[in-house]
């Protein structure tokens, strides 16, 4: 079996190898050329080209050659694309077109910590206590839009303690300040962010250290805690 550095190298570039005929002629491969024939017999110096079983095995192997090689670099572009997060598919959102243009007339709510939001939905329902177990769903985008992580793709709100450290400290000061049945974009701060980054992966884009990001948030309940109801 060939290495692999070996399928990129043209045919014959291992150097000469020589074939011979019931009639004295012998064969000789060109660095990838197609093979030609000289005549063995005394005084004759004209070239032709090989036996048609000769030039149609050597033109199989070089297709498969090129086959092989095409193939893997269609494999390794598609890989590249998707580690630098250029989605296949469109991806579930909690904000669609349509939310997206009314965000833009809704006023831009800023905190002392520098975290900054908007609100898709006001809830109705009560806000979670620190420490307070709540179920949210999110959709974690880079600026550009592109997203990074995302609890609709796995089918499940996310559970975690809200203000115990779980999360990142813009996405646990973001959802504080929520009510069930609310909907917010948090716009958070590289600080309040991720301080070691995440690295790339397919059809996930790269977030640096410290760099801004952005979270679309909906409080879905608080498991434990009852609504008073009047």
């Amino acid at each position: 079996m060939a290495s692999p550095s070996s399928l990129l190298l043209p045919i014959g570039a291992s150097g000469k190898s020589l074939c011979s005929t019931h009639q004295g002629v012998s064969c000789e491969k060109f660095r990838g050329l197609v093979p030609r024939c000289s005549s063995l017999e005394a005084g004759v110096s004209r070239t032709r080209g090989c036996d048609n079983k000769t030039n149609l095995s050597l033109m199989k192997r070089r297709d498969m050659i090129g086959f092989v090689f095409g193939a893997s670099t269609l494999l390794l572009n598609s890989y590249d694309a998707n580690g630098a997060g250029m989605p296949q598919e469109e991806k579930p959102k909690l904000c669609d077109e349509s939310c997206e243009k009314e965000l833009e007339n809704v006023p831009m709510m800023t905190t002392e910590s520098g975290l900054q939001y908007k609100d898709i939905k006001v809830g109705t329902g009560p806000s979670p206590p620190i420490g307070f177990q709540v179920a949210a769903n999110y959709v974690a985008m880079v600026p550009s839009g592109q997203i990074f992580d995302s609890s609709l793709e796995k089918g499940l709100p996310y559970l975690f303690r809200v203000g115990s450290g779980q999360v990142i400290k813009g996405l646990d000061e973001g959802i504080l300040s929520m009510k069930v049945g609310g909907k917010r974009r948090l716009y958070i701060p590289g600080p309040l962010a991720f301080p070691k980054g995440l690295i790339s992966a397919p059809g996930r884009p790269r977030v640096p250290p410290s760099s801004p990001v952005v979270f679309d948030v909906s409080l879905e309940y608080i498991p434990g805690l009852e609504i008073d109801e009047d």
